[in-house]
């Protein structure tokens, strides 16, 4: 059974950082493709980040530079670094494990940007 659970959210000022976290459990976490996405309300969710297997990255043009995604294998976590966050950013994050194309999800953590 996959469960995957974010923690990390909150409310932060502009500029300001955050550090989110995905721990996973079932499954075998080295192998598998790891992302995050956001969801603003109203609007559709979206890809933040991604993270393979091998550790290769992809960012949305929007975070390129103030984000970054990495993982920890040895503790089946995957984090996301977020520096100089903006009043744009503000949405409900999920992390996501793609198994060869059976998506996963958590139950999104909350990350409000506001003076």
């Amino acid at each position: 059974q996959v469960q995957l659970v974010e923690s990390g959210g909150g409310l932060v000022q502009p500029g300001g950082s955050l550090r989110l976290s995905c721990a996973a459990s079932g499954g075998i976490f080295s192998i598998y493709r790891m992302g995050w996405y956001r969801q603003a309300p109203g609007k559709q969710r979206e890809l933040v980040a991604t993270i393979t297997s091998g550790g290769a990255t992809n960012y949305a043009d929007a975070v390129k530079g103030r984000f970054t995604i990495s993982r920890d294998n040895a503790k089946n976590t995957m984090y996301l670094q977020m520096n100089s966050l903006k009043a744009e950013d503000t949405a409900v994050y999920y992390c996501n494990q793609d198994r060869w194309g059976v998506a996963y999800w958590g139950q999104g953590t909350q990350v409000t940007v506001s003076p």
